[in-house]
C-alpha cells in the first residue's frame, strides 16, 4: 500500500525543532520586549542566543499574534528600513503587569527549588557519612 507522506526516520541527534511553547515562551518573549521593541525574527534569534535548542520559529510568530490578541503586546508595520515592511512588537502595560506577576511567581518557585536541593544535598551527605561510619566499624 502506497503512502502519500514520505516517512522520515527519527533523528538520533537533538537537532529536531524544539517546540517551546506555553507560559515559558510567553514570559520569555515578554521579558525580551521589556526594554526594547523587536521584530519576530529578532526575538527568535534572541531565543537561540539564550542557549535554547533549535525550535520552530513559527511558534514564536503564533505566540506573538496571540499575545497581541490578548493585549499583552502591540505591533505596527515598520517601513523605515529598505526592503519589505516588517511587523515590530512592543510590550503593553498589560503585558508588563503579567510579566511582573510571573517574575514574582518564578522567584517563589526558585526559593522552593533551592530549599529542596539544599535538603537533598543534606540527606546525601548524611547517607554518605552513615555509609562511611558503617564501613569503618
Amino acid at each position: 500500500m502506497a503512502t502519500t507522506k514520505k516517512e522520515q526516520p527519527e533523528k538520533a541527534d537533538n537537532s529536531a525543532p524544539f517546540r517551546m511553547h506555553g507560559d515559558l515562551l510567553t514570559t520569555t518573549l515578554l521579558a525580551f520586549l521589556k526594554n526594547w521593541n523587536a521584530y519576530g525574527y529578532q526575538l527568535s534569534q534572541r531565543l537561540a542566543e539564550a542557549g535554547l535548542p533549535a525550535f520552530d520559529s513559527g511558534t514564536v510568530y503564533r505566540t506573538l499574534r496571540q499575545l497581541e490578541r490578548t493585549g499583552m503586546v502591540s505591533s505596527f508595520w515598520d517601513t523605515s528600513e529598505s526592503g519589505p515592511a516588517r511587523r515590530m512588537y512592543s510590550l503593553t502595560k498589560a503585558g508588563d503587569l503579567f510579566l511582573s506577576g510571573w517574575i514574582d511567581v518564578l522567584g517563589k518557585y526558585q526559593a522552593v527549588f533551592q530549599q529542596t536541593l539544599t535538603d537533598i544535598n543534606r540527606e546525601v551527605k548524611i547517607d554518605k557519612e552513615d555509609a562511611a561510619g558503617a564501613a569503618g566499624a
